[in-house]
């Protein structure tokens, strides 16, 4: 067997970035396929849990915003502060010069780029395409090759974190495809996160992104299995989560979580059925390379369990009532 250091000695590291301390004005990325000036007009498609909050921040950072939602009604909040709104994806494309586009699933990130009306339809030489919605690799490429056609720039960025890191700015931007777009728009993911990783090409920010959620979403299950447990075996679930949270295995989804799913609430931060997606979409991308991966396929079907009892809006910590489920089917056999 390999060592490990053989092992990843070809794989290259990512560029990370933190927050840069100048005021966005400042930064300039030449050489960027006729854009050498910091983005003076914003667009946003898909003002949801992530893009709400992800817009609020760029419009109280003084950002000229123009907004667009399939329901009207969820924009209006970032109107009444100054955000313009346009009726379709064309439209803020065409009076933007950069788009950041956060949708639910990969068939929506598409049918907003890629279909009547949608972005790419505005887009041309000078203007950059932003996805920060969760997709796999291949739907990103899809995008790319459309928003590319026309002559504009494309980086795939999806994000790690949820709705409370979103509203504090404190986001990480994985992101991948169009170096010159990356430079440009950095000012802006500084605003909206804490760090950000350039990881290339097209794709590898998706890859990485769907790796991340595959972890969180096997750890929410085993941590689901331990409360239970614990309350089974007459012990306080409340003391597991506080030595949980002070040991090596040490979460913040653990201390934030867990006292709500003692009490069974989830208030939502991440959908459960977008958790349960991101696993579909990692088993795919492993199955691309031959690699089984038997502890998040396990973890999806309990996620696929809670989706069937009706919680796919809840929070993806309600998986486990999944497992209560189970439990109580074995103990009435």
């Amino acid at each position: 067997m390999p060592s490990t250091t053989t092992f990843w000695s070809h794989i290259p590291r990512p560029m990370v970035m933190k927050r840069f301390s100048a005021p966005i004005s400042s930064y300039v990325s030449a050489g960027a396929q006729g854009i050498t000036d910091p983005p003076a007009r914003v667009g946003f498609l898909g003002i949801g849990i992530m893009g709400s909050p992800m817009a609020h921040n760029l419009l109280k950072a003084g950002i000229d915003l123009t907004v667009w939602n399939r329901t009207k009604s969820k924009c209006d909040p970032l109107i009444s502060l100054g955000a313009k709104y346009k009726p379709s994806p064309e439209e803020v494309t065409a009076s933007c010069d950069v788009t950041f586009a956060m949708l639910a699933d990969p068939q929506t990130a598409v049918h907003v780029a890629c279909g009547k009306h949608g972005a790419a339809n505005g887009m041309g030489p000078g203007k950059g395409y932003v996805d920060v919605s969760t997709v796999d690799g291949d739907t990103s490429k899809l995008i790319s090759g459309n928003i590319k056609s026309t002559g504009a720039l494309f980086l795939e960025a999806p994000v790690s974190g949820s709705k409370k890191p979103a509203e504090d700015g404190q986001l990480i931007f994985l992101t991948a495809g169009d170096r010159d777009l990356y430079e440009r728009v950095a000012p802006l993911l500084d605003i909206m996160g804490k760090s950000k990783f350039y990881l290339g090409d097209v794709g590898n920010g998706a890859a990485m992104k769907l790796i991340v959620n595959m972890i969180m979403g096997s750890m929410m299950a085993s941590f689901s299995e331990g409360l239970l447990l614990s309350e089974k075996v007459g012990l306080d679930p409340d003391v597991l989560v506080q030595v949980v949270s002070q040991g090596a295995i040490s979460a913040p989804m653990y201390s934030t979580k867990g006292p709500s799913m003692i009490q069974s609430l989830y208030p939502t931060a991440f959908p459960l059925k977008h958790q349960q997606k991101d696993l579909r979409l990692a088993l795919g991308l492993a199955e691309s390379v031959s690699q089984p991966i038997p502890i998040a396929a396990a973890a999806n079907e309990l996620y696929k369990v809670a989706k069937s009892q009706g919680l796919s809006d809840q929070d993806f910590s309600a998986v486990i009532e999944a497992l209560k489920s189970k439990i109580q089917h074995s103990e009435t056999k």
